[in-house]
């Protein structure tokens, strides 16, 4: 049987309870049901917040190629539709997330997405941005990415290619080097 927690409660705040004979015990299990909740919590951000974070992908452009520039990194631009797009899904899970790419892009690269969505809202000016990109690179298909050096000269395209984020990270190296 549930009944509704006393005043001073959450509101809708349940607990169960045991009739015995005439009195309403709480079950000892419910009472330490906030203390497990709080520790599975805690252990939650713990495991979160330890992970490494990756670099951070940027929208707008003009900051993503002057970072490059200040920092002479290369700027990869990943020409993506990153909700209905399938390759380009499949390159962030095979590519992006994998540390290996992030400890590389930490160290060579400015990260920048120009996302064409069909499910997900994007405000008018990254929408427009983006569309003016992909006409000054010719991205006839997704994912297309873009390597640009620091003063946004052109110095290869990528797409997605078997072999995981080891092959891509080759890629890249070469057109780094040259």
């Amino acid at each position: 049987m549930y009944a509704r927690r006393g005043v001073g409660s959450p509101r809708g705040s349940y607990v169960r309870i045991l009739a015995l004979g005439e009195r309403l015990v709480e079950v000892a299990g419910v009472k330490n049901f906030r203390s497990i909740l709080f520790a599975a919590g805690a252990v939650g951000f713990a495991a979160v917040s330890s992970v490494q974070a990756g670099p951070e992908w940027l929208t707008d452009y003009k900051k993503a190629q002057q970072e490059a520039k200040t920092s002479n990194r290369l700027l990869l631009v990943d020409f993506t539709g990153s909700d209905w797009c399938g390759w380009c899904i499949k390159l962030d899970k095979e590519v992006f997330s994998k540390p290996e790419f992030k400890d590389y892009a930490n160290k060579n690269l400015v990260l920048m997405e120009a996302d064409f969505p069909r499910a997900k809202a994007q405000a008018v000016g990254l929408k427009k941005q983006n569309q003016e990109l992909a006409q000054q690179y010719q991205i006839q298909g997704f994912p297309t990415i873009i390597v640009l050096n620091g003063d946004g000269q052109k110095i290869g395209e990528l797409g997605y290619m078997e072999g995981g984020a080891t092959t891509f990270i080759a890629e890249l190296e070469k057109l780094r080097k040259g």
